[in-house]
């Protein structure tokens, strides 16, 4: 191939088994053109280069081929070292295939690293030198710093300690063991003995052998090793000389083990067991096989970077109110306006309409003063103000997290109508862009001097609202074809003016008065105070930190955010704040809340949470950094370390802030945050590396269907993507890698006859794996490109959250919260529930006509009987009861929307579970303006039929049923404001059905919360009579689906 041709990255996953001409450029400037594999690596291709060098002139000047390395130009158009050889030249994917050799400087361990971090987060690390940002570099330097220690201190951890890390425990609430029955030589047990087929390795002379144990579910694992090494002992004649406590037990297959002092029927591996009638296999691995995985995995940790000493603070000099004129001075010009510039095409209005820039100054969600607005300017490409905007604030008084919000707007004229009459022609405002930025840097100082915004694009408010106070303050990076507003803060003093520290902000003494405190800290929301019953709330603030505590978060509401003595005392007082429990601790994490050191108050409130927990509300712990004004905050460090102290955490915070990577407003943040952690995991990095490229994969994998679908039959395509599938490179990818979905899960080689895609739209992956050891069949993954999974995610850790809250009450309702992962831009998996069938499937294969499936009430009990033949299907009917139970509650709760027959599964054991939760709060489907969602939840004659057993006059079972449904939703009331909370904080990920308070009041509704326990029993019994009484709606709707679906097959 001639130098300069072109290779888009089409080009490079269709041609990866093939030889491609690429043009070498030697530092001699000696020029190669060679044919090299596209499936070779760097490595490999440089020996090729030197091979043929050696024949070339000048090749007496080279050094050493370790000297040197190869650069190209990117799908980005950049220059590239390419320092890590063991990639492929189709993973890299050159502009051209072009490669220049060039001297290697610098570090090479270092230079490999970045590399392998930049490719692994999406983002160049010259990315982040380039912004040549203080605040960018510091924070670098300290999280790095930070990381980097505590990867060294890892490295001295003891074997059981490093074990807690790396493969923290999976273990069920205390609370839940009930009665599992099962069968076994034709009698039914509740109380159970348990087999495990045990392989000891090499306990003495190499020998190893499987044993199996009947032993009690109320043993620890200990327990079960010592009996492990008796038995070996007896079986092979030899002295005992192990001990119990040098080993620990690994389940077959799985990155998953069970150690510590917890009974056996705690882990949900044995759970799982016991549940399916499986017999359990353990393996047990000695401490000398952990520490050497500990070792290998610190190998490559360097010591940590010694601390450089700081040159001394300068004097820090304040302003202060009444003496200082700056300080004391009303409508102070806090900034002037200069002008605006962008391309031209950045907006399109009328030529007759008047640009305006709007500003106001905003504590979190509360506007501290009167907002201003510019004169009227004419629409062209650069509009020139020069316009000094006056805000009604001493600036004394300006909040330390104060933020300057900017909105630019067009004033157009509305068309008149026909018939007229009126002379006034109406204005409408029509909003074009937006940025915040903050008052005081991340360095306390007051901001000064000319500044320039590039601004994110408007959208139509619902409310109207021009402003976005809740939006980023990080300005749009895409410079080149944003709109930027340049304004320019004057220097009201001599010197620099800091905001005071804590040890200079002065404290006041309290007030003590009771009146009808109580009264007022029990109402439901802040809103419903009036001013006087503010300014007594205020008054009593020392009360309230003595006998209420827990309603900090009212007493944050109510302080005037833009008088510095109030300000003042809210923050002393915070000093001596009691802990608060986690469910108030997180409610202070929302926008609402930006004082930061309320917010070092309430992450400090958060390191009591144990790592399950941390784990449980991860995601919206993620979420909520996107409300954080500066890179260096509480939240950001208390992550990194939990993530660095738990390996599962430190997985699913890498892909939560890894599937953000694409959103222009955070990439920084979230880079920021990925490069650290990184470099305090490196072999973790390597790891995730692994799934990043399996990823790619199936990426290149779903486009190549969806093209192949549209020219072929699905028999055809299915067979191409096969072919595909069996190449080399695809194999090598998709094979021996930990899941994205659950790290313990060890995806070890892939089933391509097994695999296919879907039929829906966006036609995603259906792929299956097979790990012989762990002797429990496949492992299903979904793989979708085109749909945003975030919902389906939140909704999946709310049913996941229920189970767990349930448990702790000792009911336990059989839930199936399946995994699911969001990993880019609208591309994620699902974990497949193998051996489940869709109630549409199942009626349809019952059934000789698509119309009258739906109504075969007899379908679904004689598929479980098929299922599980003779007695088991009494047990298959008690798992469809509890489960239906726990989803009806969880569905009405949620208010999840659009279910038909195809989004609700029953597994072959009888547990029935919802998929697809695209519409969630109520946001349910019309259909010509009527809603088509007309029952409170699901809850078919068909159900209740399986539910008595086939019988018609079953009402015990039935009743029974109703007692399940009456106490999963009293226990979700009674955890009602952690519902609250964690939805409340999910509206920064900017969900459409989650966007406002109204879509959470429906929570509030639907858990009636503003009722007795006594009305609300009562409110749900209505809910439920309404289900069952009006189910004939959703047998016509399912009816409705099964012949659209029929239709358009």
């Amino acid at each position: 191939m001639p130098p300069g041709i072109y290779c888009p990255m089409e080009f490079w996953s269709k041609g990866e088994n093939q030889n491609i001409q690429v043009d070498f450029l030697l530092p001699t400037g000696i020029y190669l053109n060679l044919s090299v594999s596209c499936n070779a690596s760097l490595g490999t291709i440089k020996q090729v280069v030197w091979k043929h060098a050696q024949y070339e002139p000048l090749y007496h000047m080279l050094s050493d081929p370790e000297a040197y390395v190869f650069t190209c130009i990117n799908q980005t158009a950049e220059q590239q070292e390419l320092e890590d050889e063991q990639r492929r030249l189709c993973d890299i994917q050159p502009f051209l295939p072009v490669l220049r050799l060039v001297a290697r400087e610098g570090d090479r361990v270092k230079k490999v690293i970045n590399s392998q971090i930049s490719l692994l987060i999406g983002k160049g690390l010259h990315e982040f030198d380039s912004v040549q940002d203080p605040e960018v570099n510091d924070f670098r330097t300290k999280m790095c710093q930070f990381c980097e220690e505590r990867a060294a201190k890892r490295q001295q951890l003891s074997w059981a300690a490093w074990m807690e890390y790396n493969f923290p425990l999976q273990l069920e609430p205390m609370n839940i063991f009930v009665n599992v029955k099962f069968q076994s030589g034709g009698v039914k047990h509740n109380l159970f003995s348990l087999c495990w087929c045990l392989t000891v390795y090499a306990v003495l002379l190499g020998l190893q052998e499987s044993f199996t144990f009947q032993i009690s579910p109320n043993e620890f694992p200990i327990t079960l090793m010592s009996y492990a090494i008796k038995k070996q002992a007896t079986v092979f004649r030899h002295e005992t000389l192990e001990k119990p406590e040098d080993y620990t037990l690994q389940v077959n297959g799985k990155c998953e083990y069970l150690y510590g002092n917890y009974p056996l029927y705690q882990f949900q591996y044995i759970r799982s067991c016991l549940h399916r009638g499986l017999t359990p296999h353990l393996t047990m691995v000695h401490s000398s096989t952990i520490i050497a995985m500990r070792d290998e995995q610190t190998n490559c940790i360097t010591s940590p970077p010694k601390t450089a000493t700081k040159p001394p603070p300068l004097p820090k000099k304040k302003v202060k109110g009444g003496s200082d004129p700056a300080g004391s001075t009303s409508n102070h010009p806090l900034m002037e306006m200069l002008s605006l510039c962008g391309n031209n095409s950045w907006f399109s209005l009328p030529s007759s309409g008047q640009l305006v820039v709007q500003a106001g100054l905003f504590h979190g969600n509360e506007m501290l003063c009167k907002t201003v607005s510019s004169s009227e300017v004419n629409v062209c490409s650069e509009p020139v103000w020069k316009q000094r905007l006056d805000f009604d604030i001493n600036i004394c008084d300006l909040p330390r997290m104060a933020r300057l919000c900017f909105a630019l707007y067009a004033v157009i004229e509305k068309a008149k109508k026909a018939r007229s009459t009126k002379k006034k022609s109406k204005k409408a405002d029509c909003p074009i862009a937006w940025v915040n930025v903050m008052l005081f840097d991340y360095k306390d100082q007051l901001k000064t001097g000319e500044c320039c915004l590039h601004m994110w694009s408007s959208f139509p408010d619902e409310k109207g609202e021009l402003l976005n106070p809740m939006g980023t303050v990080q300005c749009n990076p895409n410079t080149e074809s944003a709109a930027a507003l340049v304004i320019c803060f004057p220097s009201v003093a001599s010197h620099p003016v800091y905001y005071p520290s804590f040890e200079q902000v002065g404290t006041f003494p309290s007030f003590a008065q009771k009146l009808q405190l109580k009264e007022i800290l029990e109402r439901r929301s802040h809103t419903e105070l009036y001013e006087h019953e503010k300014d007594l709330v205020w008054k009593m603030r020392y009360d309230i930190r003595d006998q209420y505590p827990q309603a900090l978060a009212k007493l944050l509401i109510i302080t005037k955010w833009n008088k510095h003595e109030d300000v003042a005392q809210m923050i002393s007082l915070l000093q001596t704040w009691p802990e608060l429990p986690v469910l108030n601790a997180l409610e202070l994490l929302d926008f609402s809340f930006p004082d930061r050191y309320v917010g070092s108050f309430a992450v400090n409130s958060l390191k009591k949470l144990t790592d399950h927990d941390v784990f449980q509300y991860l995601l919206q712990l993620v979420q909520v950094l996107k409300y954080e004004s500066y890179l260096d905050c509480e939240l950001t460090k208390f992550l990194l370390d939990r993530a660095l102290s738990n390996r599962k955490i430190g997985h699913f915070l890498f892909w939560h802030l890894r599937s953000e990577m694409h959103v222009p407003a955070v990439a920084l943040r979230f880079g920021l945050i990925l490069e650290a952690y990184c470099r305090g995991s490196t072999h973790h990095m390597k790891i995730l590396m692994k799934q990043g490229e399996a990823l790619n994969k199936m990426k290149a994998l779903n486009d190549f269907v969806k093209a192949s679908s549209l020219k072929a039959t699905k028999p055809q395509t299915k067979e191409m993507m096969h072919v595909c599938m069996k190449q080399e490179t695809y194999l090598e990818a998709l094979s021996h890698l930990q899941s994205p979905l659950n790290p313990n899960i060890i995806l070890a080689e892939v089933c391509v006859d097994q695999c296919t895609f879907m039929d829906s739209k966006m036609k995603p992956l259906w792929i299956v794996f097979n790990n012989e050891e762990t002797g429990g069949g496949g492992v299903g993954i979904i793989f979708k490109n085109g749909d945003d999974l975030r919902q389906d995610m939140l909704t999946l850790q709310m049913i996941q959250l229920m189970d767990i809250l349930w448990k702790q009450e000792g009911l336990d309702l059989r839930m199936t919260p399946y995994g699911c992962l969001s990993t880019g831009d609208k591309t994620g998996l699902i974990e497949v529930v193998m051996h489940s069938d869709t109630i549409a499937n199942i009626q349809l294969n019952k059934s000789n006509m698509v119309a009258t499936a739906a109504f075969n009430k007899d379908a679904l009990l004689n598929w479980l009987k098929s299922k599980n033949p003779g007695d088991a299907l009494e047990q298959a009917i008690e798992e469809f009861t509890l489960s239906c139970a726990g989803y009806c509650v969880a569905t009405y709760v949620l208010g999840i929307g659009d279910r038909h027959s195809d989004n609700i599964m029953i597994r072959e054991t009888g547990q029935l579970f919802h998929i697809d939760f695209g519409h969630f709060l109520g946001n349910f489907k019309t259909k010509f303006g009527i809603n088509r969602e007309r029952v409170p939840f699901i809850l078919t004659y068909d159900f209740v039929h399986v539910i008595q057993q086939g019988k018609t006059n079953n009402n015990e079972k039935f009743e029974r049923f109703r007692g399940y449904c009456e106490k999963a939703y009293m226990i979700l009331r009674r955890h009602g404001l952690l519902f609250l909370h964690l939805f409340a904080l999910m509206k920064a990920a900017g969900l459409p059905e989650l966007s406002c308070s109204k879509d959470i009041q429906y929570l509030k509704d639907s858990l009636a919360l503003g009722k007795t326990d006594e009305e609300a029993l009562k409110h749900f019994r209505l809910k439920f009579n309404e289900a069952l009484r009006e189910s004939w709606k959703t047998k016509v709707n399912w009816l409705a689906h099964n012949v659209s679906k029929n239709n358009r097959q």
